[in-house]
């Protein structure tokens, strides 16, 4: 089982939709997937439909130890490869306070996910715009940590601030940690601006930068409204296609084979 984290502290940048996207490629090719919405606002919960009303518990139930989180999975199924959500709500925004007096606060969700290890071939969470409580749990629990960055003005702003805290990670909880891959996304090759701000970016991280890019593309916007993912939206579009390049970077990365 592989967890990553989809992190950056700026709202906007694309976290949801690439956990989304990615995961459902991922489920297409065969892997078991899991998404864990981790951000208060629910979006992903809501990309797949799943309101408040619909799920009996959250993943905040979980943190705070009232359900298994066996109990709170809910089951997207899909045309060519179903997945899994753990869905979250608005009530997760009470976790900063509620965990506060916990000890061993940032291991909750590991220990939560470790009751799965066997059942999930990746694990995709997609993180709160901050750098609190829930990001730590999500990076403690995860193996890596991939960050989407937009191809637009102040894209790098911030970015050392959540490598601070990656680095406290690392050095006093999960030494394991490893920076999956940045990913750079709302991408538009006509646009000046955006062409320097991914060369700022591949100049800062390097070899870490994907090869894919994903670019700025209606579909992506529209297919929540939907409650679809790309693939299942708009299989022939240019953002399915940016996804499905992404996800095989990412197979490639972890020597895996076709999960079929």
């Amino acid at each position: 089982m592989r967890a990553i984290s989809i992190t950056n502290q700026k709202g906007g940048v694309g976290k949801t939709t690439t956990t989304v996207n990615l995961g459902a490629a991922l489920a297409d090719k065969g892997y078991k997937v899991l998404l864990v919405d981790f951000d208060p606002q629910g979006n992903l919960s809501a990309t797949y439909g799943i309101l408040p009303s619909d799920a009996e518990y959250t993943i905040f139930e979980v943190l705070k130890g009232d359900t298994d989180i066996n109990d709170t999975l809910v089951t997207v199924d899909r045309e060519n490869g179903a997945l899994d959500v753990l869905p979250s709500n608005i009530n997760l925004s009470g976790a900063e306070l509620e965990l506060s007096s916990k000890p061993g606060r940032e291991f909750i969700l590991r220990e939560s996910l470790k009751k799965l290890q066997n059942s999930y071939d990746y694990i995709l969470i997609d993180c709160p715009p901050s750098l609190g409580v829930l990001t730590l749990n999500a990076l403690t629990a995860s193996n890596s940590y991939i960050i989407p960055l937009a191809s637009e003005y102040l894209a790098l702003f911030g970015t050392g601030q959540l490598m601070q805290v990656v680095g406290v990670v690392k050095d006093r909880i999960h030494p394991q940690l490893e920076l999956q891959g940045v990913l750079i996304t709302q991408h538009d090759t006509r646009k000046v601006h955006c062409r320097e701000t991914a060369e700022q970016i591949r100049e800062y991280f390097g070899d870490k930068v994907y090869n894919t890019v994903i670019r700025s593309n209606v579909s992506l916007t529209e297919a929540p409204s939907y409650n679809l993912d790309i693939f299942s939206y708009r299989p022939k579009s240019a953002g399915a296609e940016d996804y499905e390049a992404l996800a095989n970077e990412l197979i490639t990365q972890g020597g895996e084979k076709d999960g079929r």
